[in-house]
């Protein structure tokens, strides 16, 4: 083990292993520079409190991700530093600095889980009619938006879809999900209706813009017959969506999450949710639970202020009655 120059400090190791990760690993200017600064903060506090950074505990780096924490930083930028300092630390044993990793077994600070945004029925009824059916456009725009959230799809899938895939008279659906595998969806009679008047009435005419001899297999198509783009869909999504007076971020993956969060609503059963979905784990789907009991809870207050504020309203207007009897 290279053993290295007694009056080498902490800071002299830090630049030769920023100079490693530049020419060696080929980290960018930007990373190198953030690594600086993540690294360079804790070794200045280990100097204001006379501390020698070669020779620090676990402890020692749990106070000073707690003060952090203290100060408002948030968990995923607690998360990076951990992650930034404990490869320096990994570092200066391999260059002999220290005998062992000062860091070993440090656990990473656990990030919130943050629960997926839902639609909730209005609001989602308010988007799915929003397209003027009386057009071409406006046709494939209502079919695609039922078929995202009456089948669960990912923005992928839906614009991957050939008419081939697509049986009506089934209400399902073959597509290719993560790591191309393949899946049954299925969907129900409002997606049924609306993709059955799309293949019958826009999407001819909007296959007649393309090229003589280009027929396009594409289930959804743009105004010249050609494929559908994800970027196309994710506007379209958002235009519909202000349309609709929806102040919420409304996203392609945001009709996936309701359908999901919906489909538990009504009981049905996480295994089945996982399948429709393409999960592989039970535990992706697990979080669509959280987010069904969070609207419960958001609907059983609400209905408990509405009946609040009808009994007060009711108790004012027995009082006024009885002052005028009086």
């Amino acid at each position: 083990m290279p053993t290295p120059a007694p009056h080498k400090t902490a800071e002299a190791f830090l630049e030769a292993y920023l100079r490693e990760l530049g020419a060696v690993a080929g980290r960018s200017a930007y990373t190198i520079r953030n690594y600086r600064n993540d690294i360079g903060a804790f070794l200045r506090w280990c100097r204001e409190r006379e501390l020698e950074p070669l020779a620090i505990s676990r402890q020692v780096f749990r106070e000073y991700l707690g003060e952090l924490k203290e100060a408002g930083m948030a968990a995923a930028s607690l998360t990076r530093r951990t992650s930034t300092v404990h490869g320096f630390y990994r570092y200066l044993q391999r260059e002999g600095a220290t005998e062992r990793d000062l860091l070993h077994g440090l656990a990473m600070p656990k990030r919130p889980r943050r629960l997926p945004k839902v639609l909730d029925p209005g609001a989602l009824d308010r988007l799915l009619t929003a397209p003027d059916v009386e057009t071409p456009q406006g046709l494939r725009d209502r079919a695609m938006m039922e078929l995202l959230y009456g089948g669960g799809l990912r923005i992928s899938e839906l614009v991957a879809l050939d008419v081939g895939q697509v049986n009506l008279g089934e209400g399902t659906a073959i597509v290719h999900g993560k790591g191309a595998k393949e899946r049954l969806v299925l969907f129900g009679e409002p997606a049924m209706l609306a993709l059955e008047r799309y293949l019958a009435e826009g999407r001819p005419a909007l296959a007649a813009g393309a090229k003589r001899g280009q027929g396009c297999p594409a289930l959804f198509l743009n105004r010249f017959g050609g494929r559908l783009t994800a970027r196309s869909v994710q506007g379209l999504v958002r235009r519909y969506a202000v349309a609709a007076g929806i102040p919420a971020d409304v996203h392609p993956h945001l009709l996936r999450h309701s359908f999901a969060t919906h489909l538990l609503d009504g009981g049905a059963d996480l295994r089945i949710v996982q399948e429709l979905l393409g999960h592989a784990s039970a535990a992706t789907t697990q979080i669509y639970t959280h987010v069904s009991r969070q609207l419960q809870a958001e609907l059983t207050r609400s209905a408990w202020e509405r009946l609040a504020e009808e009994s007060l309203e009711s108790g004012r207007q027995r009082r006024r009655k009885a002052a005028g009897m009086g």
